[in-house]
């Protein structure tokens, strides 16, 4: 059995529209009008206040989870899961790599939400792995948004294509802005695969 190509795929800002989908639900828990919070954001929402309101970050991810199914309700980007079941036809592995279990003592339902998320939406993946440190999940090529995951697994010697929203603006390409140019920069890396492995 021959080695396949592996794409590693993060969900929230790459495959789901995570801060369009969290937008309203900090609109709900701040008790503002959504208007008022900006959509250009960075990691950790301190534009919308999140850090500063009762229990912090924690505590909102928790009631957004098992009170509003986030993981459940969240869009998935223009043109993702088409383009992941084409990229998967061609014979590329996609493994899932995401660390939504952030918050103790309600895994079960980040994880049943997530794979009902994935299944719903037709998104094929053979792995699906749950880790913070993403560097410890081995693939030929990541995709990612979160500027210290980016940074991590740059420094591990790991190649990476950065998917572009407003929490990571300051890193180096290459990089992605919709999933059109993430499908043609994936085929022209297991295309430079092919030609090594052969």
């Amino acid at each position: 059995m021959t080695q396949a190509f592996v794409l590693g795929v993060d969900l929230d800002g790459v495959c789901a529209d995570f801060y369009d989908g969290i937008r309203p639900l900090a609109a709900e828990w701040l008790g503002v009008d959504e208007s008022t919070l900006p959509r250009d954001v960075s990691y950790g929402l301190d534009e919308w206040g999140i850090p500063e309101a009762p229990g912090g970050y924690q505590d909102f991810h928790r009631w957004a989870v098992t009170q509003r199914d986030l993981f459940r309700q969240l869009k998935p980007l223009s043109g993702c899961s088409q383009a992941l079941r084409r990229l998967s036809k061609e014979g590329i592995r996609i493994r899932i790599i995401t660390h939504r279990l952030v918050v103790k003592y309600f895994h079960q339902q980040a994880v049943l939400q997530t794979t009902e998320w994935l299944e719903h939406h037709g998104i094929p993946y053979w792995d699906l792995c749950f880790m913070q440190h993403k560097s410890h999940v081995g693939a030929d090529l990541y995709l990612e948004d979160t500027t210290a995951n980016i940074e991590a697994l740059r420094a591990a010697g790991q190649q990476v294509i950065v998917f572009t929203n407003s929490t990571n603006r300051d890193c180096d390409n290459p990089r992605a802005n919709n999933w059109a140019e993430v499908e043609r920069q994936v085929r022209a890396r297991f295309a430079q695969w092919n030609e090594s492995s052969e």
